[in-house]
């Protein structure tokens, strides 16, 4: 006789997913990601421009403004601890994962994840570090921002604005940390001044649309909303 598990109506409304466990899992995995891609640098002729976790990086920040215009900023501070402690855990299992025994016919293989993993943690440290800065700098000054503007209107406002503080925080704290070392200072420089260019450029272009939609979507089903 098979088992089933019983729904609990209270908590889970339907037997699906709320929109803040959604929101969630996106944030969480975008910067997931953005951490195994920080491994990668893109260059130009022989300029290094930035890392390829920049790509995904201004989505996460998108989904942060989303926390914190809809469920407010209490929520979305424990959502960017939980996404610490998820980085945390990252870069823990993956360093245990490189020094476990292997096969002789694995060691092409094991080289590679080795080269990759003992590199993360680095980046991991970093991204921990700069992503609490900037990511509650992001949080707090757009409902600074809110309150101030009483009416809830020009959401761009207060997008973009707690972006390019929250940015400043973790692209200079990220690319110190990260790259000190191991790439000369013009590089540091060229790397910090076009990430944070290319973050906000994102963020204005794709992210605060996605913002919007995402945004206006939620409270229209006021799931929660603040």
């Amino acid at each position: 006789m098979e088992y089933k598990v019983p729904e609990n109506p209270s908590q889970n409304r339907n037997g699906s997913f709320t929109p803040l466990v959604a929101v969630t899992g996106i944030l969480v995995t975008l910067y997931l990601t953005a951490n195994l891609m920080a491994v990668k640098i893109i260059t130009i002729g022989s300029l290094s421009l930035f890392d390829a976790g920049t790509i995904t990086f201004p989505f996460a920040y998108m989904l942060g403004d989303v926390l914190a215009e809809v469920w407010g900023y209490k929520t979305a501070k424990k959502v960017i601890i939980l996404t610490f402690i998820c980085n945390a855990m990252l870069v823990i299992f993956t360093s245990i994962g490189v020094i476990l025994p292997y096969p002789d016919y694995m060691a092409e293989t094991q080289n590679a994840y080795k080269t990759i993993y003992t590199y993360v943690p680095r980046i991991v440290i970093s991204s921990l570090i700069s992503f609490l800065a900037g990511e509650l700098m992001n949080a707090k000054v757009l409902v600074l921002i809110k309150e101030r503007q009483k009416d809830g209107k020009r959401l761009w406002v207060r997008t973009i604005t707690s972006s390019a503080v929250g940015y400043l925080f973790d692209t200079v704290f990220f690319v110190l940390i990260a790259f000190t070392g191991t790439a000369p200072f013009s590089d540091l420089l060229s790397m910090i001044i076009v990430q944070y260019v290319a973050k906000l450029v994102i963020e204005a272009v794709a992210g605060t649309p996605l913002a919007y939609a995402a945004i206006g979507y939620l409270k229209r089903r006021n799931d929660g909303a603040c």
